[in-house]
């Protein structure tokens, strides 16, 4: 997926940028095809991975930052590089700056990397991503590389910034196509520097927010109060969801059910509601909470998210 909001913002604080991008691998490879990091000089963000594979692209980045414009290169990791893996990676690396910026086409981005003209295959991709919206995943084509172009596609609202909350929210907030929504009671309660896909939301009453939340959203409830947690739970119960975690003890959910039917909710409908959330053989730490939890975010992603694979 090319994050052109990610570049746009780094070529807006650093001048000019290099992308690096993993256009095509055969056999393994340490990243899969569209993983990319950009390289200005003095910094770096993201990974394309396998150490001695990113080391040589971060510095071929840096040196066609003085000049400008993109190249292509192929590599054998076992035999150029030294690594256990046994494909070839082609790796595509361009350099941008405010002037040169990419402009997406039906949500593609697609541009030649060896100066060859539109081919037809290439011109009959974009033609049907822009009549029926189907748009294929990272492909190096006949001479072009097309890229879908990154769009959120999971909304994740974590309600409370406690210890808890703001261990979530830095272990989930970098993975790609999540965009997170931060609930708590006052703007005090938020880190001050928060990542570009976190937007906090301050309220004297949190509960007013499940209104604002898309049917299709997922949410974790983790704030300091219990009362708020049940008026949380059952506004969402009412409201829809796509998913929904509660933290707490066996005992805690136990009441929370009670109290829920209560309010007039099935059994079928409270079940929908997971707790305790996270692994708790990983302990109640709230970095080990965060991880668990992370773990599970990740092993409920959609089938056709893409699958990271082992160099």
């Amino acid at each position: 997926m090319f994050d052109l909001a990610a570049l746009t913002r780094a070529v807006a604080r650093h001048g000019r940028v290099a992308r690096v991008v993993i256009a095509a691998h055969d056999g393994s490879s340490p990243r899969e095809t569209g993983a990319a990091m950009l390289v200005w000089d003095g910094g770096q963000e993201g990974t394309i991975g396998g150490g001695a594979l990113e080391w040589e692209a971060t510095t071929r980045a840096r040196a066609l930052l003085a000049q400008g414009g993109r190249r292509v290169d192929r590599q054998a990791l076992g035999p150029n590089l030294g690594q256990c893996c046994g494909g070839a990676v082609t790796v595509l690396t361009e350099v941008h700056d405010p002037a040169t910026l990419p402009v997406p086409q039906s949500g593609l981005i697609a541009r030649a990397v060896d100066g060859r003209p539109l081919p037809l295959a290439v011109a009959r991709l974009l033609d049907r991503a822009r009549a029926e919206g189907a748009r294929p995943g990272p492909l190096l084509l006949q001479g072009w590389f097309i890229e879908p172009l990154a769009e959120p596609t999971r909304d994740l609202w974590i309600w409370g910034a406690g210890h808890v909350g703001r261990a979530l929210v830095g272990v989930i907030a970098p993975l790609p196509g999540t965009r997170i929504t931060w609930v708590d009671v006052a703007p005090d309660r938020f880190p001050p520097d928060l990542p570009e896909t976190v937007t906090p939301l301050a309220l004297p009453d949190p509960a007013e927010a499940v209104a604002e939340a898309p049917a299709t959203a997922e949410h974790l409830i983790l704030t300091y109060s219990h009362a708020l947690d049940l008026e949380l739970c059952h506004r969402l119960l009412t409201h829809g969801f796509a998913a929904c975690g509660l933290i707490g003890s066996a005992t805690k959910w136990a009441r929370f059910r009670s109290r829920l039917a209560a309010l007039g909710h099935t059994p079928d409908t409270i079940v929908r509601i997971t707790c305790p959330i996270g692994d708790p053989a990983l302990g109640k730490h709230p970095q080990a909470i965060a991880i668990g939890v992370a773990a599970r975010f990740l092993s409920s992603a959609p089938a056709n998210a893409a699958a990271t694979e082992a160099g």
